[in-house]
């Protein structure tokens, strides 16, 4: 057996990571485990983008997208690796759902503006815009792959050790906290913390915490955006979302620019799965969607250049997240395709549950959920 070391994190993606580097920045003696290599394409936390914006319909996702920023930018310092572009973001289409979050953002003292759709088309001719527009500048996007590996080194840089290709098959507890039991050997930990993703449930089972650790459902789907090249490149493209139920009558859209080109999506629309039966393979009806889409509302954009990828979501009925502690486990888990954006800020709130200085919000504790 080994020493008992402050604190284990499951989980290599973006919450794991951010979790063991802020846990680390405290002097904590941690260990993260990741059950594949760097850079993977299994789960949710790969790739070259993620919108970063502080827009939503309540103060306390508001509040943490702005937490998170200072976070991200210490951490780019810290690194030396860049990832996070302040591009801007607008969100557009029914009223009601832009409007909200204006509101939220003027309560909160974030910068905003409401434009009307001629004035931002004449900002941003790439896009074609509908009925109401805020356009919010302290936003833009996050490139993935690098977010994650910068998470990492900042880790190792306090002090965690991040090992890769360690599969961990239980989590048994002890007298001293817990015992987590890989595929090479057993380590011993005063606490846990299990943000393993779409395969946090099942390791839940596993490890016979379900009466103990009261999750609420969680529902992988296999969700995939697309890239589409611009017809000028130096065009600026800020990240957006358009909300269904003014003009568009189909699922609403986000978007944003990247190294693969401008990429969309429509959220959590995609097949139920497991990690394991999923097949990576795009559904061309969803693909179809995307390419009718630019081709409506995305006029700076090659429609016919299409080009689509594949992740995982792993979503909550209520699309809010899970952080809560039990005992010597802490869980991280159904960030419902919404979560990367926050990565820093969550770390310190998973911290913080760790060190027992705080409870978690009522909208993230464990337990059942309705829609």
């Amino acid at each position: 057996m080994s020493d008992i070391v402050d604190v284990i994190v499951i989980g290599g993606g973006l919450v794991g990571s951010s979790a063991a580097w802020q846990l680390a920045k405290r002097d904590r003696s941690v260990v993260q485990l990741e059950q594949y290599g760097p850079k993977h394409k299994h789960g949710a936390s790969h790739g070259t983008s993620r919108i970063y914006r502080q827009a939503y319909d309540n103060h306390l996702y508001t509040g943490l997208a702005a937490a998170a920023l200072p976070l991200w930018r210490e951490l780019e310092t810290t690194t030396d690796i860049g990832f996070l572009e302040l591009t801007g973001a607008v969100d557009h289409g029914l009223p009601e759902a832009v409007l909200s979050k204006a509101r939220i953002l003027v309560e909160a003292g974030i910068k905003g503006e409401i434009l009307t759709p001629a004035e931002a088309s004449a900002r941003w001719p790439g896009l074609r815009f509908d009925t109401t527009v805020l356009h919010h500048p302290d936003a833009g996007r996050l490139h993935a792959d690098r977010a994650v590996t910068a998470l990492k080194a900042g880790a190792a840089f306090a002090g965690a050790e991040v090992r890769h290709n360690t599969r961990v098959l239980s989590v048994v507890e002890a007298s001293y906290g817990v015992d987590v039991i890989t595929d090479g050997e057993a380590l011993r930990a005063r606490h846990v913390v299990i943000a393993a993703g779409a395969w946090t449930g099942e390791l839940i089972d596993r490890s016979g915490f379900r009466s103990a650790i009261e999750l609420p459902t969680l529902v992988t789907t296999q969700e995939q955006p697309a890239h589409f090249a611009p017809l000028d490149p130096g065009v600026h493209w800020p990240s957006f979302v358009h909300h269904a139920g003014a003009e568009l009558t189909t699922a609403g859209i986000y978007g944003l620019g990247s190294d693969d080109g401008i990429k969309i999506g429509e959220h959590a629309t995609g097949p139920v799965v497991t990690p394991e039966t999923r097949d990576y393979i795009a559904d061309a009806a969803g693909q179809h969607r995307l390419v009718e889409y630019a081709e409506s509302w995305l006029p700076g954009v090659d429609s016919a250049s299409v080009e689509s990828v594949t992740c995982l979501y792993t979503s909550t009925p209520d699309s809010n997240f899970v952080i809560d502690r039990v005992g010597a486990v802490t869980v991280a888990a159904g960030f419902s395709g919404h979560g990367f954006k926050f990565g820093p800020a969550l770390g310190e709130l998973v911290s913080d549950l760790v060190d027992g200085n705080t409870l978690p919000p009522d909208l993230f504790r464990l337990g059942e959920r309705g829609k």
